[in-house]
């Protein structure tokens, strides 16, 4: 891998991750069609996702810091901040039950482009559903245990390569009642256990790492990091306008193209 390959991965992984399209789906075809491409394990697309986690840790901090703080604020926002903290804690469960137990599948995955196609189909028609679902009123101070349950599950079985992780989480969020941008705002948070246990589990991976390779890691991290900023913030006004169909047309295009080429 080139520090061109690398650079190009992050910026990929940096907008798709974000952008209700997949980010795994598109790693995955572009890592099956980049010639001499190697990474122990998923150590690559890890370290990517980790670019993307300081963007969400950067975009949300002041929501990140009330809620780290919550457990000694007696106020009712510091209560409201600890239930919020709570629903974190349930919706992690589930997916960090799926991603455990299911980790060797879900990897095997990445090498087959007729599945990474077929789950692209499966984030179109949810995206397509979620922008006719009547628009609903809920905000996070709304959400429920089975909200968080349900939401984990969904970002559980997003493991696999080609179900948006982003557009899984907003859209169950969405037919749930839940307005556009509280669903988005949770679907993020939820989002750092889980990218960050991956990451834990990925460690033991460095030690296959070549040292010469570890600069093409931090770089196409970094390249993450600043697009998955910009995604993040055209996301959430595309959300509010309501706009996922277009999404749904994109991922149905790249998965018919998949198919063809396999």
């Amino acid at each position: 891998m080139t520090l061109t390959d690398a650079m190009a991965l992050g910026l990929l992984q940096g907008l798709t991750e974000f952008l209700p399209v997949s980010s795994s789906g598109h790693l995955a075809i572009a890592q099956h069609w980049l010639a001499g491409f190697e990474q122990p394990g998923i150590l690559f697309d890890v370290m990517l996702h980790l670019g993307t986690l300081g963007a969400v840790l950067v975009y949300f901090w002041r929501d990140i810091q009330r809620l780290l703080t919550s457990p000694w604020d007696r106020s009712p926002a510091g209560a409201a901040s600890r239930r919020q903290l709570g629903l974190i804690v349930i919706g992690s469960v589930p997916t960090a039950a799926i991603g455990l137990g299911f980790k060797d599948f879900f990897e095997g995955m990445y090498h087959n482009m007729l599945l990474v196609g077929a789950m692209l189909l499966i984030t179109g028609a949810l995206l397509f559903a979620a922008e006719r679902w009547r628009p609903g009123q809920r905000e996070l101070s709304d959400l429920t245990r089975f909200d968080a349950l349900f939401t984990g599950l969904v970002q559980g079985l997003a493991v696999a390569p080609g179900i948006s992780r982003s557009g899984s989480t907003i859209s169950a969020l969405l037919f749930r009642g839940v307005t556009p941008d509280s669903a988005a705002r949770f679907s993020f948070l939820l989002s750092l256990p889980a990218i960050g246990g991956a990451a834990l589990l990925s460690l033991r991976d460095f030690q296959h790492l070549a040292t010469d390779q570890i600069p093409l890691y931090l770089a196409g991290s970094g390249v993450a990091f600043f697009s998955g900023l910009l995604a993040i913030h055209f996301l959430l006004g595309i959300l509010r306008r309501r706009r996922l169909a277009f999404f749904a047309l994109y991922c149905w295009a790249v998965a018919s193209l998949l198919f063809v080429l396999s």
